[in-house]
């Protein structure tokens, strides 16, 4: 078929008939709609603890950590820690792919939703500038770095569980399940911001010195909810069946370092991957963050009224998550991506000439369509990845290229978008993204169709 063939690499082959892709028929007690569930609750509450970040980073970290750049300048450092994650991102990648390919996927995933919720607790419990002084945006950076590093790891593990339970033609269906958590974590962070400035007041001190620590705090709660979840399940029969074999082949080295096998074996597909998904994430910062602000700051919307449209948005990116991983079964992954990409093209260049009229319903329009388009692409995400790399690396090599297109669509958009929309509008950010689209489009148009590969 291809370079991205699951044969390509050495040690691995055609898995053996009595492996199927159901828990069930593997003689497990974890069935695969249990693993569906798990995975979503999984990455709700890691992608939670991400979004409530953005969010507060667009409305009040400007003035709790860098009160003293101002407002423009602030916003920007404020958004330079956001982008921070985005390259502890692959860093995690490697590390939690390491022992995700070496010792299993549930083990490593719960490793990654304790970073998390432990790093989101302390941002939520991290004095101000005011209080600490310089040694608060210090920490506030570390603590950012941290959930980066997490989320590195979360996103390939949580995947890997549904696609490899998951029967044959129906990954997309299974593989679904982990990317609806960006949506509900999305509703949840802006509900939480949502309801704890109508309780407090959005200007008053009682927001800004503690409320906005809420939606962190609450955080703990939701990742009890997620250990227990994932303790639940067991090892994916993909991952079980690849180690008894690799015991059995006495003539195959031990695995040391799957990152290197990874990149000797496919560092092609990681780079392509990379740039195909570039534009998702470039979307992702834009539809999750940057327009909170934009809203807020330059169009002078209330608070509330982002905070809600962001909730609603957040309903059609699940939506078209749902839609754009069910065609991914039936026209390929390839394709789905592809038009995803087409479509940011032109969208990029409307997007901010439709928010300028300055009107509510162009803000709907800009959030709408923006999180759609990201929904598109992301669909088929879950089970593309996974399938484009041998077993004994997969974890590494779909963690890698998820998390290197962060950097490259996550990590340089938010460090160069508000001093672009200051010196020459809105629409600089939408050539940027154009050109993104333009590299995602040519980047997934030379992978291979990976739908009828078996895991």
């Amino acid at each position: 078929m291809s370079t991205v063939s699951q044969s390509s690499a050495p040690g691995t082959g055609t898995r053996p008939p009595s492996v199927p892709g159901t828990a069930k028929s593997s003689g497990t007690g974890t069935s695969v709609r249990r693993v569906a569930v798990a995975s979503c609750i999984g990455t709700t509450i890691e992608f939670y603890d991400f979004f409530i970040y953005g969010t507060a980073a667009a409305l009040v970290f400007p003035t709790v950590f860098f009160p003293a750049l101002g407002s423009t300048a602030g916003t920007v450092a404020s958004f330079a820690t956001f982008a921070v994650a985005f390259f502890a991102r692959p860093v995690g990648a490697m590390l939690f792919g390491h022992y995700g390919d070496r010792i299993g996927r549930k083990k490593t995933l719960v490793s990654t939703l304790l970073l998390m919720g432990i790093s989101t607790l302390l941002i939520g419990l991290l004095p101000s500038a005011e209080t600490i002084g310089v040694a608060a945006p210090l920490i506030l950076v570390l603590l950012r770095f941290a959930q980066g590093f997490a989320v590195g790891g979360e996103w390939a593990g949580a995947t890997l569980l549904t696609a490899e339970y998951a029967p044959p033609g129906k990954r997309g269906l299974y593989a679904m399940f982990p990317q609806l958590g960006p949506a509900i974590a999305f509703i949840l962070s802006s509900g939480t911001f949502l309801v704890t400035g109508a309780v407090l007041g959005d200007t008053n001190d009682a927001f800004l010195n503690w409320g906005w620590r809420v939606p962190f705090l609450f955080s703990i709660v939701l990742v009890g909810i997620g250990l227990y979840m994932r303790l639940a399940i067991e090892e994916t029969p993909v991952f079980r069946a690849n180690q008894a074999e690799r015991a059995n082949q006495t003539d195959q080295p031990a695995q040391k370092l799957p990152f290197a096998d990874a990149w000797r074996y496919q560092s092609k597909e990681i780079l392509l991957s990379a740039g195909a998904l570039a534009t998702l994430f470039a979307f992702f910062y834009l539809g999750t963050a940057f327009l909170t602000s934009y809203g807020t700051k330059t169009l002078g919307f209330s608070r509330p009224f982002v905070l809600s449209v962001g909730i609603a948005s957040a309903v059609v990116f699940g939506a078209a998550i749902v839609v754009s991983a069910l065609y991914s079964d039936r026209i390929g992954r390839r394709k789905v991506i592809m038009g995803s990409c087409v479509a940011a093209l032109f969208w990029a260049l409307a997007l901010f000439p439709i928010l300028d009229t300055g009107t509510p319903a162009a803000f709907v329009i800009g959030m709408f369509g923006t999180l759609a388009i990201f929904g598109v692409a992301y669909g088929p995400c879950g089970a593309l990845l996974p399938e484009m790399f041998a077993t004994r690396y997969r974890y590494t090599g779909a963690g890698l290229g998820y998390n290197l297109a962060g950097v490259l669509g996550g990590a340089i958009p938010p460090l160069i978008a508000a001093p672009l929309a200051a010196s020459f509008g809105g629409i600089a950010i939408g050539v940027m993204l154009a050109a993104l689209a333009v590299l995602s489009f040519f980047c997934t148009r030379a992978l291979v169709e990976t739908k009828d590969l078996a895991l």
